[in-house]
């Protein structure tokens, strides 16, 4: 599968109606087009996260990330914005392709669902004696 790109400001504002998937580094506005093609990716990094240089080379691990392993976490006929903060400068490599694959899995999940099954038994209420 081959991850097309978003060059348009109006596809990048389509995905702001979609899911959107918080994490400490990035977060993802997922939308789903219905039409079932190849996913694509758009990336913003704004001129608060530093200089053209430092934007440019989290661009690049972004996408370098994507290429490595997060593509195939990608549902077809979803756009993808991945908006980047600043520590994405500075995070190691591989913990940003596992979160990078981590956010995008959970597009695959019913929206409302958690992340995790974790819940809390109501039998089991603390200080309820």
């Amino acid at each position: 599968m081959a991850v097309g790109r978003m060059r348009k400001r109006a596809e990048f504002l389509a995905a702001r109606r979609g899911r959107r998937l918080n994490g400490p580094c990035f977060f993802i506005e997922a939308r789903n087009r219905g039409d079932g093609t190849d996913p694509r990716v758009g990336l913003t990094v704004t001129k608060k996260v530093g200089n053209s240089v430092v934007r440019n080379r989290i661009r690049r691990r972004l996408r370098e990330a994507i290429r490595l392993g997060a593509e195939t976490e990608m549902v077809p006929g979803f756009d993808y914005v991945i908006v980047a903060r600043r520590e994405v400068r500075d995070m190691p490599f591989a913990a940003l392709k596992d979160e990078l694959s981590r956010r995008l899995a959970r597009t695959k999940q019913p929206q409302g669902e958690p992340a995790t099954a974790k819940r809390r038994d109501p039998e089991r209420r603390s200080g309820s004696d």
